[in-house]
């Protein structure tokens, strides 16, 4: 079973995330990306993840990376950091670092 360390586990997941087109421009879904972060860390480190927390301002860019909060139903945390791969804003889990 793989758990969440103190070193850094590389995890290539890919989170199908839904763009807000807005009056600042297009924005990643923050909702959508912390709930299918939360299902896809679940599934790749067979750990219970109580809360994902996403900032709600990251413009859609192509190769632009931003980070999300995971915290662990122990209470563990961690930070994953997503690059975004395309316009559609799908996005892919490129780390999970333990704080």
């Amino acid at each position: 079973m793989t758990t969440v360390s103190s070193h850094s586990l590389r995890v290539s997941l890919l989170v199908p995330v839904v763009a807000l087109a807005g009056c600042a421009g297009t924005v990643i879904d923050s909702q959508k990306a912390e709930d299918a972060i939360a299902d896809n860390v679940e599934t790749a480190t067979r750990v219970q993840v109580k809360t994902v927390t996403c900032p709600d301002d990251v413009e859609v860019a192509t190769g632009a990376r931003f980070d999300c909060e995971v915290t662990t139903a122990d209470g563990r945390r961690a930070v994953a950091e997503l690059k975004i791969l395309n316009e559609d804003a799908d996005v892919r889990v490129v780390r999970l670092s333990r704080q």
